[in-house]
């Protein structure tokens, strides 16, 4: 078993690091809480949810409704698929977008000597030696590719959930039906929660961006970013009509009324579905 470095070693190597890029303790600092931050905001959204509400702990729940939903109108699948094609397309274009700024940041990063004085005459940034510069710009990079790597994982399950749409059985018991829709959940809530988790990428990767201002303004970037986020998950006004949304859905399925595996319907010629009506005396 490894044993842990020794706070004197510790110190070791963060002087190292001090000496060969010339940055300041204020940036080491500033670069641990990014980080720290980066980590600790979904375990923050994820208790906030659970006791206040939030977006995407809501939206979790009205997304397992829909594929309960889609379990008992076939007719309207075709509908479903669309929508989720829809969020395909989405997830397709930023990661694209994502490419340009990997190729750009990437261009910055490798172009040599004259990339990096070029960048250094711009205003408002500060002086640095060029590997402290390289690490300014990797950051981003890492940033940006993260947020790659979770588009393109959601692109996979946005694939998967379409495939779990087209197969869905309109008939069955309750039971069956149920697990069928919790499994199709569950993927595409994740796939979901990986496009959630690229867009965020963006969001830290502009706070990354101010690293090359300085380690103030890069400080201020987190908490600002960190803020924004949280506000927007939890304060803004989305958040508030989708709880609403949420727990109207909630109280509608505890009466009994919005339980879309237990409605008996029967589709029509035209493609609709209506409840069987009765017969005439």
């Amino acid at each position: 078993m490894l044993d842990a470095p020794s706070l004197p070693a510790v110190h070791q190597v963060a002087d190292t690091v001090i000496s060969e890029t010339h940055a300041t303790p204020a940036d080491l600092v500033v670069v641990t809480l990014f980080l720290l931050a980066w980590r600790v905001y979904p375990l923050v959204t994820a208790m906030l949810g659970g006791r206040y509400g939030a977006i995407n702990v809501d939206m979790a729940q009205i997304r397992s409704y829909w594929m309960r939903v889609m379990m008992r109108r076939p007719d309207t699948r075709l509908l479903d698929a669309n929508l989720i094609g829809h969020t395909l397309s989405t997830a397709s274009f930023f990661a694209s977008t994502n490419l340009i700024l990997i190729a750009g940041v990437g261009g910055a990063l490798f172009g040599g000597e004259r990339a990096y004085r070029s960048i250094e005459d711009l205003p408002m940034l500060a002086h640095a030696p060029h590997l402290f510069f390289a690490a300014k710009l990797g950051l981003i990079l890492a940033c940006l590719a993260l947020g790659l790597m979770d588009f393109i994982w959601a692109i996979r399950q946005l694939n998967y959930s379409l495939a779990l749409t087209g197969a869905a059985p309109h008939e069955g018991d309750h039971l069956r039906l149920t697990r069928y829709a919790d499994a199709a959940g569950r993927i595409f809530e994740g796939a979901l929660g990986s496009f959630n988790s690229g867009v965020r990428a963006y969001y830290f990767a502009m706070a990354a961006a101010t690293w090359l201002i300085g380690p103030v303004a890069f400080g201020l970037a987190t908490f600002g970013v960190m803020f924004l986020l949280i506000w927007r998950q939890v304060g803004s006004s989305a958040a508030r009509g989708i709880r609403e949304a949420r727990l109207l859905i909630d109280e509608l399925e505890a009466e009994g009324y919005c339980d879309p595996l237990d409605q008996a319907e029967t589709p029509t010629p035209i493609g609709q579905t209506t409840p069987v009506p009765p017969m005439p005396q």
